[in-house]
């Protein structure tokens, strides 16, 4: 598989990754304090986003926060 088509590539930078789980951890708090509504739920994507260190809508917008060796991609 070449690299460009790699499924394994991060393109969210150290920063942008803690920024987006506290986020989400804000954001899917609103489930149990506050509002308490089910719109919560979209707390999940920021978090899973941060953790796995990819972002769909960045790859399609040819969009990265790596900075230098921040990111590395994952050769298979």
């Amino acid at each position: 598989m070449s690299e460009a088509t790699s499924s394994s590539f991060q393109n969210e930078g150290i920063v942008d990754r803690v920024v987006r789980v506290a986020l989400g951890v804000a954001i899917l708090s609103l489930m149990f304090v506050g509002p308490k509504t089910m719109w919560g739920l979209i707390g999940i994507v920021p978090i899973l986003t941060g953790v796995i260190g990819f972002c769909p809508l960045y790859r399609v917008l040819g969009f990265s926060t790596c900075k230098g060796g921040d990111c590395s991609k994952t050769e298979a």
